[in-house]
């Protein structure tokens, strides 16, 4: 199997080698990438030739920027037809990717965000560098983490994932590792070695610092809280006023339905079922004002100046953030 385009999939030496290829947009995910991963993954979990599986980005600037956003503002401006199924293709391509029968490498080198954490995060071995910068930044955008990103971040250790959703910062290497998103750091250096077969354990990298872990004490108090507006005065009372201020900056129905749904998420069984959640969150989210408008602000205009709708976290009220979860007229099912 060969196929050199918006992705280079190929064997070597027993290897099934996927190299994400759009490095001019940072390796952002289009339908057909995900449906040409898909299919290589399907084919390889049946092929005795096929040892294990190494995904890498081309280029220097990340593995993985995430999906196609600006493709989703297209199809959102127009109806919103298109994008239902490219998230039902990529959270399949998620779940295949974290029940995949063989080894399963994703090298998270540079940035990786949103869709780039669904192609690494559910690998089995997943490894960091220095140079990573990882982040789930969608309630930016008027979306919640998707991709399996509230499985992964709702069962991160005390609420460091509920920090990094709500405020959709970014993590660096060892944050990751602390998050449980990677499993090792080590030196971008040893990337090409690790490409040529070399043990990712062999030699032991230390981790080093985490930022994330070392102020577990103030996230975990702060943001054990049940609605976003105790978790901002909580911040407030411990003087993180920099970090409720960033989370303000945020689409308010986003911030709400993200801590709703991270806190369903912990409750449900597996990846399939938190998948087929983020499903009906993504799109009611699609037919919401905050995304066409986030996407706009940050994406297209980049004035970084969103006019959310509601404006406030008070005006967004319960029914609101439940009708997120509401079955969409056309279900999507992995279980």
């Amino acid at each position: 199997m060969a196929f050199v385009g918006e992705v280079d999939i190929r064997v070597e030496r027993g290897v099934g080698r996927i190299t994400l290829n759009r490095p001019e947009a940072i390796n952002a995910l289009t339908h057909d990438m995900v449906r040409a991963v898909d299919a290589a993954l399907v084919a390889w979990a049946a092929d005795d030739g096929v040892r294990s599986v190494l995904l890498d980005g081309a280029g220097d600037r990340g593995l993985c920027a995430g999906g196609d956003i600006r493709a989703v503002h297209r199809d959102a401006v127009a109806g919103g037809t298109a994008t239902p199924g490219f998230w039902a293709d990529e959270y399949r391509l998620n779940a295949r990717i974290a029940r995949f029968p063989k080894p399963y490498t994703a090298l998270m080198d540079g940035l990786v965000m949103g869709g780039g954490v669904g192609v690494s995060a559910h690998g089995s071995v997943r490894v960091v560098t220095e140079r990573t910068r990882l982040a789930m930044p969608e309630v930016g955008i008027g979306l919640a983490p998707d991709v399996g990103g509230t499985y992964l971040l709702s069962r991160a250790p005390g609420e460091s994932g509920t920090y990094a959703a709500l405020t959709g910062g970014v993590l660096s290497g060892a944050d990751a590792v602390h998050c449980g998103l990677a499993d090792f750091l080590v030196p971008s250096g040893r990337l090409d070695a690790l490409r040529e077969g070399a043990d990712v354990t062999a030699p032991a990298v230390e981790v080093g610092p985490s930022r994330l872990a070392a102020n577990r004490t103030w996230i975990d108090a702060c943001f054990a809280a049940d609605t976003v507006e105790e978790i901002l005065d909580r911040l407030v009372a411990h003087g993180e006023d920099a970090t409720a201020k960033e989370i303000a900056a945020k689409s308010p129905t986003a911030l709400k339905v993200t801590l709703a749904a991270l806190r369903r998420a912990r409750a449900l069984p597996d990846l399939e079922a938190v998948l087929e959640q983020e499903y009906r969150v993504s799109v009611a989210c699609l037919r919401d004002h905050d995304l066409v408008e986030g996407i706009r602000a940050q994406i297209i205009d980049k004035d970084r100046s969103p006019r959310w709708s509601p404006a406030t976290l008070s005006g967004v009220d319960d029914d609101a953030v439940a009708a997120h979860f509401a079955e969409p007229e056309v279900p999507f099912r992995l279980t």
